[in-house]
């Protein structure tokens, strides 16, 4: 019996030793973690009173803190940053669907402002901005070394007001100038076209009012073709959108999907990540649905196209997508302004993340670049037929019922070659749409 419980004694205090010799040099490093951390707050602290007391010219305080809180944030990522109670409230503004500026989405690449995208039908849309675009230089200012926050503040300015931008762009020798006049925006989340029996829906941004939107236009198209069972298919045409909420990506996607996830996402501390499902419920029952996605879709839209495609919903076409893959959590500060900071990544169905990679298309299909002005005035030569050849025989077994029918095949085939010419990458998911509904018999 004393063996026994000497035995115990041995265990008990043999495994006291252990967990000592364990904790003490964990509790010691975090001790030594601490003090280095509060060793160079001391040494920040001291930095700051020598600026403020020595400085050639007595500095604003308020700007220096705020200056320090920027280069902090700025140093982790590029969409991290801290945003002034003026810059809090317009992104609040953006997120509604009404703003002022130039209408595009950018981040900061090698010191200079990279264009994202340009919103559709904005100043910068229409001045000729293309996604990748690096601006260099505002009114004849370099941007080189500003906070990405600083140069958005140099492109702000009165509405109607001119702003001379120089653009760097891939495939261009030269930098060359764009004059752009500052509006307002207001974005339209949701445009809708009809082609045939293809409903065409163009999202421009993930903002509060583009799910329901969506959903509105989309009915409305489907009662204008008759119904679902006259309804050939649907493109959701995500090109050049910059993002936006994240709950509105998850309700778009799950608008086309019956069950599964959607998205997750996954920060530092394991299990703290969130996993997002679909609901019962598909908006166009399973019919064929084309993504239209390119090198300004990013974010929000990278998460409606990763998710479509993982579950084999979708044919995603276009070119790779911009590759943001980063969660921004937005955190009001003291003082009516916040910071947006990095606290996750999201991961599409399939468990892929496509940070820096990007989605990539299912078909591969490059929107051709514009035409010279010169080459685009060329008239084309014109076809020749048998039908144009004098003396032809006519086809007599034609009736005219076949003769209408064939009218009508051929104004569809100009109507298509006139879209490709004015939108290559549509024309081919509409071409998709309607060979699937061709192999399907509908």
């Amino acid at each position: 019996m004393n063996r026994f419980v000497m035995a115990a004694i041995g265990g008990i205090m043999g495994g006291a030793i252990l967990a000592t010799q364990v904790a003490a040099p964990l509790l010691a490093q975090e001790r030594g973690n601490a003090t280095s951390v509060y060793e160079q707050l001391d040494l920040f602290g001291e930095v700051f009173e020598r600026i403020r007391s020595q400085y050639v010219d007595e500095p604003d305080t308020a700007k220096l803190v705020e200056a320090a809180i920027n280069g902090m944030l700025m140093s982790l990522d590029p969409h991290s940053g801290y945003m002034a109670p003026d810059d809090f409230d317009d992104m609040r503004t953006q997120t509604r669907g009404s703003f002022g500026g130039l209408g595009i989405e950018v981040t900061q690449e090698d010191g200079f402002i990279k264009v994202v995208t340009p919103m559709d039908g904005t100043p910068a849309d229409k001045a000729g901005v293309e996604p990748g675009d690096l601006i260099t230089h505002v009114d004849g200012e370099s941007v080189l070394g500003l906070t990405l926050s600083q140069a958005v503040d140099m492109m702000r300015g009165p509405v109607g007001s001119e702003i001379i931008i120089t653009v760097v762009r891939e495939g261009t020798a030269e930098p060359f100038d764009l004059s752009i006049i500052r509006d307002t925006i207001r974005l339209q989340a949701v445009r809708t076209r009809i082609e045939g029996d293809i409903v065409v829906l163009r999202l421009t941004t993930f903002n509060e009012q583009t799910y329901p939107t969506m959903r509105e236009e989309l009915d409305g198209a489907i009662e204008e073709l008759g119904g679902l069972e006259h309804l050939g298919g649907v493109v959701l045409d995500l090109r050049n959108n910059p993002g936006g909420l994240l709950t509105q990506a998850i309700r778009v996607s799950d608008a086309f999907l019956e069950r599964g996830e959607i998205v997750s996402t996954r920060g530092r501390d394991e299990g703290a990540g969130e996993r997002f499902n679909a609901q019962p419920g598909d908006l166009i029952e399973g019919l064929p649905l084309v993504v239209l996605i390119n090198g300004g879709s990013a974010s929000a839209s990278e998460i409606v196209a990763g998710a479509l495609q993982d579950h084999r919903r979708a044919i995603v076409v276009g070119t790779r997508s911009f590759g943001k893959g980063s969660v921004q959590t937005v955190m009001p500060l003291r003082g009516d302004g916040a910071i947006r900071l990095t606290t996750s990544l999201y991961y599409t169905p399939s468990g892929r993340s496509i940070q820096a990679l990007g989605v990539s298309p299912d078909i591969m299909v490059e929107q051709p670049r514009r035409a010279p002005i010169e080459e685009a005035d060329e008239e084309p030569r014109p076809s020749r037929s048998e039908n144009d050849l004098r003396g032809r025989l006519d086809n007599r077994g034609m009736s005219e019922d076949e003769q209408r029918q064939m009218d009508e095949e051929r104004r569809k085939a100009e109507e298509v070659a006139r879209l490709r010419k004015d939108d290559y990458q549509l024309a081919y998911a509409l071409d998709i749409l309607r060979g699937l509904s061709a192999l399907n018999g509908q």
